[in-house]
């Protein structure tokens, strides 16, 4: 043990720093190396104002100064300085009184006196004897910075000695920066009294605390820190959020619950108990997932509830992996438990009309919602979002949607709707998107006001022991790194874990930032019910085979105690266990099922197998002018930097002649045009606000303030705050991702975009690609009309730059390619009945028809855009106004999207076109390459021998307009051209399409329908330079051959 010595100038050293210092955040810092970890000071933050500093004490003399720092050095001046004090408190730095003063050290009442005169200016009167040696007022100053030490190394490390693990594995080494006698006191000092009281802290530390014996207080330590719970908080650089906490921890009692609360208790817990066991007994062989070890989760979550909904949540949007979603279903979110057995029944689909008839998926990845009434009459909205396997997939998906929410709902301060997150101790560990889900927390644009995480920790991940899924002590540690309080609990006390979850709601809706629950259970059976692990956990459970349940546990302690009687328990499961078989047999005779779990923003709205007609997307005039003048003239109090008012200038030019339109200002007049018409339109991604290719600029930084100005945040008077929101997001694509995924769903009068900064870098979201995007609407039932603009095109950038993988999306598409589908405009529904849409796109006013196609319809799809690079300045690449206003021209297309744009030579548009006979070929392309085609056919003089047609939309597959062409060229050589290899792009996507309308032309696939491209690579494209451009020149010579 430490020499008294050293303790002692260690206390002082600390004491010392306190009064250089005096603010809030020094208060709590101080703390011996030994003890604990060091605080960083100039990290440290306080909510609060901070004093002027007090002078310093007397210096040191040079002599002492020169000793060694473990010497009694500081000790001695400090009882040099308290008996100077007991003589006259005037003698020593008014600092110093104020904290002498504050001890109660040696002060007598004629002290006090004397003390009162002092800061009143008046000559001190002479003190009085010192009481009886066993008095507070004999404390001394190294016995207080002991004491404090002691309370902080509990408040720090008091969850090292917490009695978490229900089944007494977790062994843990003696904690001695615990034991009292570290720090100087002895047997004889357990029944001396102590005064703790120091300047604007809470709990232990406070100063309306009374007196209290040192016995009682290690106790009542003992008791806070070193029960069922663990708290972790003291790293949260926050003095008053840690007072919060502290206030709460360091109650003068230990809490406890009323009989009525218990009871609820049990009941809850009984009903997540029983639910278990009778799936385990109906449906022995069937993986289920179960909550078994983990059952207190229930009454937990339950009072969570309760207490969220009194402190005024009306919405809380829940993500969750599989297990334990049944029982979370049935007992918190309310699904009908028949639904849930007709499930384990095998279900029936939805009846097919007005409903889906989808791939649907397993009973545990399903979601739900309901409107839930709580104990205290209150009523509270709880939905569960669908997921995969993918564990933490779903996680960003709940904030979006719950921003979503708070937007939609005028929630500013993000009280009403809140997100709930449940995680495995492994996945929470070991998976990335966890902290890009912290991360997220404090963004502008995306926080939510405070995200609840709950790890149910079953101590194992599948088959693998914690000890090689973390480096940390516990699977919460990449919470720390956050400031995000954790609170750990033994998950077989049932009040314990009711108490923490109550708390973290309150902590949620006081401070809106995260908070996270340890919740250390067990897992009864395997990772599935009819897995065995004792094969790699045999000692395990061989103690969980012995081990009492949570259920029973509670049941016992409330008949010790006399809160229950038996028959009262047994009356209470007998009342589940019938409620449980009646809904048994009415699940038997469940019916199809509505899509319970979207919001009524989407009521109307048409599944696949009901008809919605194409609509014109083309804008009035008058429409289009206002839009241009907004995103065109800045104010002039806005100091534009040289090159983005250039920007600016040359927009303008663009509408005022009507000529000349790009990309940019095609997007910002789509942007403004649905704005108009009452669309919420967000934006977001890696650089999206100036745009990866410094097209966009839809921010403007003054050059002179760095204040922003966002022209379509100003397109209309009362315009409501983030009804156009464009943000750079953080650096990850698939946090993002899913979060504005989540966002789109929550309401189908929005366009939400999520722009990656090139397309190469979207396969770092491709779990929420392929998961959730492609196959979500088969699975869940669940719309999103979520656009991903993709950044595509060869143009030298190496193989990280070039291609957005466009096969990819091409390939998930489930359309047959053998089926041509009824085209008529009346009546079909080829988009409906796809998975989603694939673009790539080849003008601005196509863009602009694209975007305003998403929200112009009955119904929502995923829209892939391969968007372009050098297309956003090509001078070729332009639109006229015209092609954007609502002026229906003289033909079949309208003012609308167009999915093929057919040769420039060619002028109808009916099905049945004249014949051009005097074509020797017809390309097939998309993307930009139909720019360098062009110019190397004008290059040639070939613009009468070769037709080329832009397929603007890869998927759905524009059939009819593709067999139009190629009765407009029967004489022509069909081929399909692109830049990225042969294994790559859409060539395997394109060919098998091209045989039902070869062959309903009459012609041959193998002898006329030819490929110009690059041939297989592994890679996408070539890093040299010189050979990038060899390549796209045999590209380009391959399609301008032509066959003798």
């Amino acid at each position: 043990m430490l020499s008294q010595a050293r303790t002692f100038a260690r206390a002082s050293r600390l004491l010392s720093r306190f009064v250089k210092a005096k603010s809030p955040a020094n208060a709590t810092t101080p703390v011996a190396a030994w003890a604990l970890a060091p605080l960083s000071r100039a990290a440290y933050k306080t909510s609060a104002p901070v004093s002027a500093a007090p002078p310093p004490p007397s210096p040191t003399p040079l002599a002492k100064m020169s000793d060694n720092f473990i010497d009694g050095t500081s000790a001695a001046y400090l009882e040099q300085l308290e008996m100077q004090y007991a003589k006259d408190p005037a003698s020593v730095p008014r600092s110093w009184a104020n904290y002498l003063n504050a001890l109660g050290s040696t002060t007598p009442d004629a002290l006090a006196e004397g003390y009162a005169n002092y800061q009143k200016g008046q000559a001190a009167a002479a003190p009085a004897a010192a009481p009886a040696a066993d008095a507070v007022t004999h404390q001394t100053i190294q016995e207080s910075m002991r004491l404090m030490l002691l309370v902080r190394a509990y408040q720090v490390n008091g969850h090292m000695k917490s009695n978490l693990d229900p089944i007494g594995l977790d062994k843990r080494p003696r904690v001695i920066e615990l034991e009292p006698s570290l720090y100087g006191f002895t047997e004889a000092d357990l029944d001396r009294e102590f005064f703790l009281g120091t300047w604007r802290m809470k709990g232990f530390l406070s100063e309306d605390r009374p007196v209290r014996k040192l016995r009682d207080i290690v106790k009542r330590l003992e008791e806070a820190y070193c029960g069922s719970i663990g708290y972790e908080y003291m790293h949260v650089p926050d003095r008053d959020r840690c007072n919060w906490l502290r206030e709460r921890i360091e109650t003068a009692t230990k809490k406890s619950y009323s009989a009525d609360r218990k009871k609820r208790i049990l009941d809850r817990l009984a009903w997540g108990t029983m639910f278990e066991n009778f799936l385990s007994t109906k449906y022995t062989a069937a993986k289920r997932f179960g909550l078994e070890g983990g059952e207190t989760l229930i009454p937990g979550m339950k009072a969570m509830i309760d207490k969220a909904a009194e402190l005024g949540v009306e919405s809380i949007v829940m993500g969750m992996p599989h297990r334990g979603r049944l029982n979370i279903l049935g007992n918190v979110v309310r699904k009908p438990l028949s639904h849930i057995f007709n499930e384990f029944q095998g279900g029936v689909r939805p009846d097919k009309e007005g409903g889906y008839t989808g791939s649907g998926d397993v009973k545990y990845h399903l979601g739900t919602s309901f409107d839930r009434p709580t104990h205290s009459g209150n009523s509270i909205h709880l939905s569960l979002v669908a997921n995969p396997s993918h564990l933490e997939a779903v996680n960003t998906l709940v904030l979006g949607k719950v921003r979503a929410k708070q937007f939609y709902m005028g929630d500013e301060n993000r009280s009403k709707s809140m997100p709930l997150l449940l995680h495995g101790d492994g996945s929470f560990a070991g998976q990335g998107i966890v902290m890009e889900t912290l991360d997220m927390s404090g963004l502008p644009d995306y926080t939510v006001g405070g995200c609840i995480h709950i790890v149910v920790n079953n101590q194992v991940a599948f088959t693998t022991n914690s000890k090689t899924t973390r480096s940390t002590e516990y699977c919460t540690g990449v919470a720390k790194g956050m400031d995000v309080p954790i609170f750990h609990v033994n998950g077989d006390d049932a009040e314990a874990v009711s108490h923490v979850f109550e708390l973290a709601a309150e902590w949620r809706q006081a401070w809106k930032c995260d908070v996270v629950i340890d919740l250390v259970c067990y897992r009864k059976f395997g990772h599935n019910e009819i897995d065995e692990p004792s094969f790699t956990q045999p000692l395990m459970y061989e103690i969980i085979r012995k081990h009492k349940d949570a259920h029973t546990q509670y049941c016992e302690k409330l008949l010790a105690e006399g809160t229950m009687t038996q028959q009262e328990i047994d009356s209470l499961h007998k009342m589940i266990s019938d409620t449980l078989a009646d809904e048994f047999e009415k699940g038997k005779d469940v019916k199809s099922q509505k899509r319970n779990w979207l919001t009524s923003y989407w009521a109307g709205f048409k599944s696949p197998d009901q008809l919605s007609k194409v609509q014109s997307t083309g804008i009035p005039r008058d429409s289009l002018m206002k839009i241009g003048k907004c995103i065109s003239e800045i104010p002039d109090t806005v100091r534009m930097h040289r090159g983005v008012k250039k920007v600016y200038d040359t927009r303008a030019k663009m509408l005022a002649s009507g000529e000349g339109i790009d990309w940019a200002t095609a997007e910002a007049l789509a942007f403004g045009s649905l704005m108009l018409e009452g669309n919420h339109v967000r934006l977001s991604g890696q650089d999206v606000e100036r745009g990866t290719f410094g097209h966009r600029h839809a921010v403007i930084h003054d050059q002179k303030t760095d204040e922003e100005y966002t022209p379509l945040a100003n397109l209309y008077e009362g315009q409501p705050p983030g009804m156009f929101t464009v943000t750079n997001s953080s650096l990850n694509e698939f946090g993002v991702l899913g979060y504005e995924l989540g966002y789109s769903m929550e309401n189908p009068d929005s366009l939400v975009i999520w722009e990656a900064q090139f397309g190469d870098f979207a396969n770092g979201a491709q779990v929420i690609i392929d998961q959730f995007i492609s196959s979500g609407e088969a699975k869940w039932l669940r719309q999103s009309g979520l656009v991903l603009l993709l950044p595509h095109g060869y143009d030298g950038q190496g193989p990280e730059h070039s291609s957005a993988r466009l096969e990819r999306f091409l390939q998930m598409s489930d359309e047959d390619p053998n089926t041509v589908p009824n085209m008529d405009r009346e009546t079909r529904t080829q988009i409906q009945s796809c998975n989603w849409q694939v673009v790539n796109i080849t003008t601005p006013a196509n863009y602009f028809h694209c975007l305003r196609r998403q929200l112009h319809r009955e119904f929502r799809k995923p829209l892939i855009v391969m968007s372009p690079k050098n297309l956003l300045r090509h001078p070729e690449a332009k639109s006229t106004l015209d092609e954007f206003d609502d002026i229906e021209p003289n033909d079949m297309q309208g003012s609308r999207f167009r999915r093929l744009i057919m040769d420039d030579s060619a002028s109808s548009r009916e099905m049945d076109p004249p014949p051009e006979l005097g074509f020797k070929k017809v390309i097939f392309c998309s993307g930009k390459i139909y720019f360098e085609l062009s110019a190397e056919r004008a290059k040639l003089g070939l613009q009468d021998s070769i037709a080329l047609c832009r397929v603007e939309q890869l998927c759905p597959f524009p059939f009819d307009l593709c067999a139009r062409e190629l009765r407009r060229y029967p004489n022509a050589q069909v081929q399909w051209c692109q830049e990225e290899p042969m294994n790559m792009g859409a060539w395997s996507h394109v060919l098998p399409r091209f045989f039902p309308i070869m062959k309903s032309a009459g012609r041959s696939i193998e002898h006329e329908f030819s490929y110009a491209g690059r041939k297989v690579s592994a890679a996408t494209a070539t890093g040299f330079g010189e050979l990038h451009a060899a390549e796209q020149a045999s590209v380009i010579a391959q399609a301008m051959t032509l066959k003798e």
